[in-house]
């Protein structure tokens, strides 16, 4: 895990240009692997979601860590935190909000236990051939952190073809604008949550943004998502 190599600086830079920020090398292929590992141990998670049965696109599925979470998972979560909650207040700030975000993770869940939401929320998202994520949002009840990461754990190189991670962004009064980004083993995303400032020439406006898959061609395909806000 990489999380100290991390330009912050950049990474903001990016989100503000592109709606996203790439970081190379986050995990290892080992830790990879063993992240992957853990997909067949039913122990590891409180709950399983059949993304077909639940028409939230199709072949695969996706598993919500129980607690105590892997502690890789966990160093990773509460590592990757405070960097995104400075670019997040920051956020807040263009936006003419005053909600702020704990400098640390801890501080942060207890806001999200005391609203209810008390389930953790780092899962694991299985795809099959033929599988795919429809667009959709994050949101399990009135918390929620404004960034968040999803990190690849196959190798597209021998394990699949297709499946680009999507984002589509939809700004007032324009046509919605999408991405379609293909990352390799270990390699993360960051990406908004639910909405992200714009900075145009009347001011700073709200971009909205889905995210999605695209359809995996062959092969299978396993990512590791990290959301801070826990769930309902």
């Amino acid at each position: 895990m990489h999380v100290s190599r991390i330009d912050w600086a950049g990474l903001e830079a990016s989100l503000d240009t592109h709606g996203h920020a790439r970081l190379p090398g986050l995990l290892t292929a080992r830790e990879c692997r063993g992240l992957a590992q853990l997909s067949a141990d039913p122990k590891r998670f409180r709950k399983q979601v059949d993304r077909g049965k639940q028409r939230f696109g199709e072949g695969g599925d996706y598993q919500y860590f129980s607690r105590p979470l892997p502690a890789l998972v966990s160093r990773l979560r509460r590592s990757l935190y405070p960097g995104l909650a400075r670019i997040a207040n920051h956020w807040q700030r263009r936006l003419g909000s005053a909600q702020r975000f704990p400098s640390s993770l801890r501080p942060f869940l207890s806001e999200c236990h005391a609203a209810g939401q008390e389930r953790p929320t780092p899962l694991l998202l299985r795809y099959r051939a033929g599988g795919y994520n429809r667009l959709h949002q994050d949101l399990y009840g009135p918390v929620a952190f404004p960034l968040q990461v999803a990190v690849l754990l196959s190798n597209p190189a021998t394990d699949f073809t297709g499946g680009e991670f999507l984002l589509v962004e939809q700004r007032a009064r324009m046509q919605s604008r999408g991405d379609a980004i293909a990352l390799r083993r270990g390699e993360a995303v960051v990406f908004p949550t639910r909405e992200r400032p714009i900075a145009g020439a009347r001011g700073t406006t709200r971009a909205q943004v889905r995210h999605g898959t695209s359809r995996l061609l062959s092969g299978n395909r396993l990512v590791l998502g990290i959301i801070f806000h826990d769930a309902k």
